[in-house]
């Protein structure tokens, strides 16, 4: 294998949006230009039974949302394009913002029927943090929508990025004729049968299509035209070191309902999306892809993505270095050494057995306790290791409890997995070390109890405790009488001390008490 030549054809991306934008959609005509599927799945499959390959656990398949994120790794155009769907949902944020760390860069999903959302300008906000490219996708031209010049106008005001147009739609809903590619300079056409056949039609110098075509004849075309004209003459200009730096998104605008300018769009991505770089360590230091050493981190824990064996898998983003069946790495946390062995590949919930992979590249480890989030493994003499990454201090918690305490086995069992995929926090109150959850948002604790019910056989009742901020507190300055009604003294799942205060009031008035004791919002 050249190492040089299989790293430069990596393409790694996650693709963020705000729900319903039609994320996991365009990922399934991805997969379907690809020829990973055959036919392309939707999240609202719920009746038909075909549901996106993306949305691979049931839960998901049952309430039409993405709740976790999956990885999936197609061959197209001659690159290995890695495809990372992320969850939409504000309450699984904590795993999408981890994801966004393991990509080299990003495709935005805007309805184009509402524009910027909240959650897409969080989302962003990460990406941009870390100045990786981000390719826009303006979705659902088969609906009507805003006006195509307000979208673009939006995205630069409200994300303060410049964007440049690839291409324009020509109507939208019922009138939606198609684009006009100003990149590659033709038409591309959602009626080709009207059109003598032709999916596309090329522009002359003059910006137009030659010969008698029914597109001709549609106010639309003459719009598409005054508009390309202005973009040219009072637009951004392309520039590809822009796009590399994040600087500069371009724009796409098509249906991924119906598949219209998806393939334009990836083709646009694989040339101009880059290979895999390099990555910074926790000491400040540059991890050249195309160093020999293999290095990489875990960026997400799966647990029962097969069920019928109950595996856990933990995802690794490889950094540097080529992977072989085998071979022997450290994790730079524990400093233990594991042989690689049991490695895959994905497709969603479907797995495939590796035997190589390369940076840029996500692997799945089988995993029987070794791993953390964020931990960092190497091949080489030095130790390596990469940053810590993102974690949410929860905000409501929830006492969970089995309703049958004959399967306390299968509820700790399950408990101690489904905490340790980070979407979740687990917390034992100090003196009866009965359990408490904490999450982000309501819908976290829906999918937790679902999971112990479906995949472990233990049905719970779950009992709400509303908000709490959590802070923790140095062993060496506890003293438990400090627990009250108002401030729950409990430890969490590595046994620190950390108080549940009920508000911000409670949290004051504890500071002005014990002045000397430090509050911290993470560990």
């Amino acid at each position: 294998m050249n190492l040089k030549e299989e790293v430069n054809k990596r393409r790694t991306f996650a693709i963020i949006s705000h729900p319903d934008a039609g994320k996991t959609t365009i990922t399934e005509q991805l997969l379907l230009y690809s020829g990973a599927i055959r036919q392309a799945g939707t999240v609202k499959g719920k009746k038909t039974g075909k549901f996106a390959k993306s949305d691979w656990m049931a839960i998901e398949q049952q309430r039409g949302i993405s709740v976790t994120s999956s990885v999936m790794q197609v061959d197209y155009d001659g690159y290995q394009v890695n495809i990372v769907d992320t969850p939409g949902h504000e309450d699984f944020s904590e795993d999408t913002y981890r994801t966004l760390m393991a990509v080299d860069a990003a495709v935005m999903v805007i309805d184009s029927a509402k524009g910027i959302e909240p959650q897409t300008k969080r989302l962003f906000e990460v990406v941009s943090h870390r100045g990786i490219p981000i390719f826009t996708f303006m979705n659902k031209l088969d609906r009507d929508g805003r006006e195509p010049m307000e979208l673009i106008s939006e995205l630069e005001e409200v994300l303060g990025i410049d964007a440049y147009a690839m291409n324009w739609p020509m109507g939208m809903g019922k009138t939606y004729q198609g684009n006009y590619d100003l990149f590659n300079n033709r038409l591309e056409l959602t009626h080709p049968e009207e059109n003598e056949g032709n999916d596309y039609l090329p522009l002359n110098e003059e910006g137009q299509v030659e010969g008698e075509y029914t597109v001709k004849q549609s106010v639309w075309y003459e719009e598409a035209i005054d508009n390309a004209q202005l973009l040219r003459e009072a637009g951004n200009a392309f520039d590809e070191d822009a796009i590399r730096q994040g600087k500069l998104t371009p724009v796409f605008f098509g249906s991924a309902l119906t598949g219209f300018g998806v393939q334009t769009f990836l083709d646009a991505f694989v040339d101009f999306a880059p290979s895999p770089q390099a990555m910074k360590t926790a000491e400040g230091e540059q991890v050249d892809p195309l160093s020999p050493d293999l290095t990489g981190f875990i960026f997400k824990i799966q647990a029962n993505m097969d069920p019928r064996h109950r595996d856990r898998i933990a995802f690794v983003r490889i950094c540097s270095g080529e992977f072989e069946e085998g071979m022997d790495v450290k994790i730079a946390r524990t400093d233990k050494k594991i042989k690689l062995n049991n490695t895959t590949r994905f497709m969603a919930d479907s797995r495939e057995h590796a035997t190589a992979a390369v940076a840029g590249d996500i692997i799945g480890l089988y995993d029987t306790g070794n791993f953390q989030i964020g931990d960092s493994i190497y091949s080489g003499k030095a130790k390596v290791t990469f940053p810590e990454l993102p974690q949410f201090t929860p905000e409501i918690f929830m006492k969970v409890s089995p309703k049958n305490v004959m399967k306390q086995k299968s509820f700790h069992k399950g408990i101690q997995q489904l905490v340790e995929e980070g979407a979740i926090q687990l917390y034992k109150t100090w003196h009866t070390d009965e359990y408490i959850l904490g999450a982000v948002g309501q819908l976290q604790f829906e999918v937790f109890q679902y999971r112990l019910a479906n995949e472990y056989n233990s049905e719970v009742t779950m009992q709400s405790l509303g908000s709490k901020i959590a802070r923790w507190i140095r062993p060496d300055q506890l003293d438990p009488s400090m627990s009250s009604s108002r401030n729950l003294l409990c430890k969490d799942r590595f046994d620190q001390p950390v108080f549940l205060f009920e508000n911000q009031f409670a949290e004051n008035w504890f500071q002005q008490k014990y002045p000397e004791v430090q509050l911290d919002s993470l560990l």
